[in-house]
C-alpha cells in the first residue's frame, strides 16, 4: 500500500497530538485483540497482483462475453463512451456532496438538470437525485405515504408484479413500523398473471398507499387511470415504478395520476454490475416536496443577480437534523445521476424514443418467433415492452444451462418468485441483440425441446 506520508510527516503528527508511537493510539484497544497476526499471503507487486485479479476475473461471464435476454430489473444497453468520458473527470468523479454551493456549482447544476430531465420523462412535477437503487425508492415511497397520513392509516397494497426484490425491501425497510400492514402481493393461490383489477378491491380508506409496475415484472404494459381513480376515490395515494426508457415510447405515469414515481435508473447509461451502484429514481408532486427523502437542488441567483444553484428544502438531511434525517445519499449517488443526465443528454427526445422503439420492436419480433417453436408459448395476451414471458416444455433452469453452452444468457427463471409459474421464462431483448442473435436464440431452443 502506498502511503505518502515520510516518517519525519508522521512524528510531526504524533508530536502534535501528544504520543510518541502509533501503538500509543490503539491503548483502548483490550492488549490481547491488539495487532492480532493475520494468516495473510505474502505480499504482491502491482504486476503481480493485476495478473491475479485477471486471472480470477477470467472466471466470470459476462454480456461482453454472452449473448444476453436477461433482464427482471437490470437491463443491457448500450452506453456511448462520453457518458465515463464525462463522469471520469476529476471534478465530478472525486467530488464530494455538494454542502456548500460556493465551491460546487459545477455538481450543483449537474444535479439540478438531473432533477428537470427525470421530472419531464416521469410527467411528475419534482424528483429527488437519489437513492440507491429502484427497490430502496420504493421503500422510500412507502415511508413518505406512510408519514404523509401520519401513521393514521395503516395499510399499503402492493402489486404482485411489482418487481419481487422491491417488495422484499418494503419489508425490510418497514420492520419497525409495527402498525404498518403490507398487503396485495400475497397471490398464494391466484393467477400469476392476473392484471391490476385484482388489486381494485382490496383499496379502502385505511390505505396509504398503491404501488404497481409499469411495465410491471412480467413485461406487461397496463393502463392504470382506473386504478389511481379508485385509490384517489379512497383517499390514497397512488405510486408507480417505471423503467426509465419505457418511457420514451409510453405514456408517461404522470398523465394516470401517480402521486410518487419510482424506479431504477441503472438503464440510463449505467453498466450492469453484480449489486451496483445503481440509481434510484424518485419522482413526485409539488405539493409533497416537503416530505420526500434525498436531495434536492434549485436554481437561484446570487448577490450580483447571477445564476446559482443551492441545495434546499434540506430538513431530512443528515447534516441538517442528524436523529431525524431519513436521506441517505451520498457522493457515489450523484455521480450515477450525471451518468444518466449525460446519457439523456446525448441522445434527447428522439434518441430516447428510438432506443425505446428498437427494445420493443425487437422483443416482438422474438416473442413472434418463439411461439412459433413447437412447446413454446408467450404466457400473457397483455400489451408489453421489451420482456415477455414464455412458458417453456421443460424446467427454465436446464434450458439456461443448455443456452450457456451456446454462449447464450437466458432468462429470468419466474418459478423462484412465482411458483404458479413454473417452466416459465422472462426474456429481455433490448436494443443491444441483433437479428442474428434473436434467430439463433430460436433456433437453440428449438434444439433444446428436442434433447
Amino acid at each position: 500500500m502506498f502511503v505518502p506520508n515520510a516518517d519525519p510527516d508522521r512524528e510531526a503528527m504524533l508530536k502534535t497530538i501528544g504520543v510518541e508511537r502509533i501503538e500509543d493510539l490503539f491503548t483502548d484497544v483490550p492488549e490481547g485483540y491488539r495487532f492480532p497476526k493475520l494468516n495473510l499471503p505474502e505480499a504482491l507487486s502491482e504486476m503481480e497482483a493485476y495478473a491475479h485479479l485477471s486471472e480470477l476475473a477470467q472466471a466470470n461471464s459476462s454480456v461482453r462475453d454472452l449473448t444476453c435476454f436477461l433482464g427482471a430489473g437490470a437491463y443491457h444497453h448500450y452506453i456511448p463512451a462520453v457518458v465515463d468520458a464525462i463522469i471520469q473527470r476529476g471534478e465530478f468523479l472525486t467530488a464530494y456532496t455538494p454542502y456548500q454551493p460556493e465551491v460546487s456549482q459545477g455538481t450543483l447544476q449537474a444535479i439540478f438538470e438531473y432533477q428537470s430531465l427525470m421530472a419531464l420523462l416521469t410527467g411528475m412535477e419534482v424528483c429527488n437525485a437519489s437513492h440507491y437503487d429502484g427497490a430502496t425508492a420504493a421503500a422510500e415511497a412507502v415511508i413518505m405515504a406512510y408519514h404523509h397520513f401520519r401513521g393514521k392509516r395503516t395499510k399499503v397494497l402492493v402489486s404482485h408484479a411489482l418487481h419481487p426484490q422491491y417488495r422484499a425491501t418494503i419489508r425490510t425497510y418497514m420492520q419497525g413500523y409495527t402498525q404498518l400492514t403490507i398487503t396485495g402481493d400475497e397471490c398464494t393461490d391466484c393467477d400469476p398473471l392476473a392484471g391490476p383489477e385484482v388489486l381494485l378491491r382490496a383499496i379502502d380508506t385505511n390505505t396509504a398507499l398503491v404501488i404497481v409496475q409499469y411495465p410491471d415484472f412480467l413485461g406487461r404494459i397496463y393502463d392504470y387511470t382506473e386504478l389511481a381513480n379508485t385509490a384517489h376515490q379512497a383517499g390514497a395515494l397512488f405510486a408507480i415504478a417505471v423503467n426509465p426508457i419505457a418511457l420514451g415510447l409510453l405514456k408517461p405515469p404522470g398523465e394516470f395520476g401517480a402521486d410518487i414515481v419510482i424506479g431504477e435508473g441503472q438503464p440510463l447509461g449505467i453498466p450492469l454490475s453484480f449489486g451496483g451502484p445503481y440509481l434510484g429514481i424518485f419522482a413526485t408532486r409539488k405539493e409533497f416536496v416537503r416530505k420526500i427523502a434525498g436531495r434536492l437542488v434549485g436554481e437561484t441567483v446570487d448577490q450580483d443577480g447571477k445564476r446559482a444553484y443551492v441545495l434546499t428544502l434540506t430538513a431530512r438531511e443528515q447534516h441538517i437534523r442528524r436523529e431525524k434525517a431519513t436521506s441517505n445519499i451520498c457522493s457515489n449517488q450523484g455521480l450515477m445521476a450525471l451518468a444518466s443526465t449525460v446519457y439523456l443528454s446525448l441522445l434527447g427526445k428522439q434518441g430516447l424514443r428510438q432506443v425505446a422503439e428498437l427494445c420493443y420492436q425487437k422483443a416482438h419480433y422474438a416473442a413472434d418467433l418463439i411461439s412459433q417453436i413447437p412447446g413454446y408459448t408467450v404466457c400473457s395476451n397483455a400489451p408489453f415492452f421489451h420482456e415477455f414471458v414464455v412458458c417453456c416444455p421443460k424446467p427454465v433452469s436446464e434450458i439456461n444451462q443448455a443456452l450457456l453452452e451456446y454462449g447464450i444468457l437466458g432468462g429470468f427463471d419466474l418459478s423462484t418468485d412465482y411458483p404458479g409459474l413454473k417452466n416459465a421464462m422472462l426474456i429481455a431483448v433490448t436494443e443491444m441483440n441483433t437479428r442474428e442473435e434473436i434467430e439463433t436464440l430460436r433456433d437453440v431452443l428449438e434444439d433444446i425441446s428436442h434433447e
